[in-house]
This record gives structure tokens, C-alpha cells and sequence, in this order.
């Protein structure tokens, strides 16, 4: 059965009971029918159904929460719940780069960050801006990916919160990063991912030859990977929610029915279905209409 109302305006804010009314109230005056204001975490987020005009209601209702601290998107209503959640790691799962990290520790950052953060605005290519990063750490212990490990890699909030959830409910969760995968293969462990791709550093007794196996997994890379997945699963693209924060997610993230920007680069933010720029990770789930009571903490 169709739904009443095709859209849905999804605001997550700290401002919420603030901003509900004024957001419908918009809505209506663009032309577009609403439907009542749904609770999905009281005094946080909250759904508005409404008829048509989606752009103009997605351009006003920014504009109207511009100065809150809220993350305001407009979805399908149908199908909001995905099957297959892909996920980057690096700034996007935990809250830093890895690379940047090992160089910190060795000396090297400001050698290598400015190329890391070039990468991912998309102003050079992904994977020569790699080989060129990792050639710094040649001759270097690999004993400093445990150390970056265990002091330096953090999981984002709601990271956990958000793979148990769309687990408990049956989806397929994918940890795929242009990171490395000692670093994805413990980050999956630990927030219950089913699977981890990613690069791997290459080492010869004891330390880093400052190559990286090859072919590189960057963006191409990232869309094989989520259309390897729908095709396994039977499923469709529209079925699948992708999320990153630098240019090496847009393929995946323009692919996936609902593609999420998470505190993005411009070139992401451009690209993606839905951004969220105040929020955790936890506003996935909200955006694909789950109720405070349904995650699985």
C-alpha cells in the first residue's frame, strides 16, 4: 500500500521540541500538505510527513534551523529501512585518519596530513596521494599500528548503537575503508560489523617498506564493494544506506538509495542524499525512521 504522504523531514537536534512546530508549519506553507509530528526520540528527533515539493521544503527547513545546532533531511517515506548498511571508517566509524595518526607518532604529520586532507576534499587523487603518504613510513616499526590502536583510534558515538540496531533487524553491515586492514579488521570486531575491507601496509622483518599492496581499494573500489553486496543479497541499491565523510565515498554514496554524508568534506555534502553535520551516528537510524525504543544500546 502506498504511503499517505511519499516524503518525510527529518530533523535531529538537541533543539527539537524548539523546532517541531515551526518545521511543519513551514512545510505547509510550501505548498505541501503535512501529516502530525512523529516522536521518534522525545526532545531530539522527530519525522514531519508531507505531500510534494521536496526540494523547497528541504531548502526552507535549512534555512529556518540554519543558526540550532540540528541535522534536517528530507527522505522517501516508502522503504526507509535499509537492508545493507556500507560503512567508512576512517573519520566516519572512529574520529580520525589513521595514517595521519602513525605519522604524528613518528614525526611525519605535517608531511603527510596536508596530503591526506587534499585527498579526501578530492583536489588529488585518491590512490597516488596514498602511495605517496605511506612511502614516508618505510623503514618505520610496525609495532606503531598497535600503539595508534590503542591511543589514538577511537569508535565514533552511536557507531556501536547503529550496526547493533540494523543487525537486530536484519540488515547486512560492511566496515569498507581506504584505511588499512589491521586497523578495520579490530574496529569491525569491536562494533559488530559483519565483514571489513580495506588496504594493507606492506612490511618486511619488522617494519614498513612504505608501499601498499596493490590494487588500491579507493572509490571505485568502495561502489564494487556495496554493488558486490546488493547482488549477493538479491537486493536493490534503493535498499542499501551508504556513509563517508571524503570524495573516495562518493561513488558508494550516490549509489546507495539513502546516502549519508557524516560531518562531510563539501564534495560529500554535494553528493549525499542526507547530511549530518551535529549529530552521532545514532541519527542514521533516525533517519530511517527507528525509534529511540527500537535501538539496541
Amino acid at each position: 500500500m502506498p504511503e499517505p504522504f511519499p516524503f518525510v523531514l527529518n530533523a535531529i537536534s538537541p533543539e527539537a521540541d524548539a523546532l517541531a512546530g515551526p518545521l511543519r508549519a513551514l512545510a505547509a506553507e510550501h505548498g505541501a500538505a503535512v501529516g502530525e509530528i512523529a516522536w521518534l526520540a522525545q526532545e531530539r528527533a522527530f519525522d514531519v510527513p508531507f505531500l510534494d515539493r521536496a526540494e523547497d521544503v528541504l531548502t526552507g527547513a535549512r534555512e529556518l534551523a540554519a543558526r540550532t545546532p540540528a541535522d534536517v533531511n528530507v527522505v522517501p517515506a516508502a522503504d526507509r529501512r535499509k537492508k545493507l548498511l556500507i560503512a567508512d571508517m576512517d573519520s566516519t566509524v572512529i574520529d580520525c585518519e589513521v595514517l595521519d595518526e602513525l605519522a604524528d607518532i613518528a614525526g611525519l604529520k605535517e608531511k603527510v596530513a596536508p596530503l591526506t586532507q587534499a585527498a579526501m576534499r578530492g583536489e588529488v587523487a585518491f590512490e597516488p596521494a596514498l602511495r605517496q603518504r605511506a612511502s614516508f613510513l618505510a623503514g618505520l616499526p610496525v609495532s606503531l599500528l598497535e600503539r595508534v590502536y590503542r591511543e589514538r583510534v577511537h569508535l565514533n558515538p552511536g557507531a556501536r548503537e547503529l550496526v547493533a540496531t540494523m543487525r537486530a533487524h536484519g540488515a547486512r553491515t560492511m566496515l569498507v575503508s581506504s584505511g588499512f586492514s589491521y586497523f578495520t579488521q579490530r574496529v569491525a570486531m569491536a562494533c559488530g560489523f559483519d565483514s571489513d575491507q580495506a588496504n594493507e601496509l606492506l612490511h618486511a622483518d619488522g617494519a614498513f617498506t612504505g608501499k601498499v599492496a596493490e590494487p588500491i581499494l579507493g572509490r571505485d573500489a568502495k561502489l564494487r564493494a556495496l554493488q558486490n553486496a546488493v547482488a549477493e543479497m538479491n537486493i536493490g541499491l534503493a535498499d542499501a544506506l551508504a556513509v563517508g565523510d571524503g570524495a573516495n565515498d562518493v561513488a558508494m554514496i550516490e549509489a546507495a538509495g539513502l546516502g549519508v554524508g557524516y560531518r562531510p568534506k563539501p564534495v560529500l555534502a554535494q553528493a549525499a542524499n542526507a547530511v549530518i553535520a551535529h549529530g552521532d551516528l545514532t541519527a542514521l537510524l533516525y533517519l530511517q525512521g527507528y525509534r529511540k525504543a527500537e535501538i539496541v544500546p
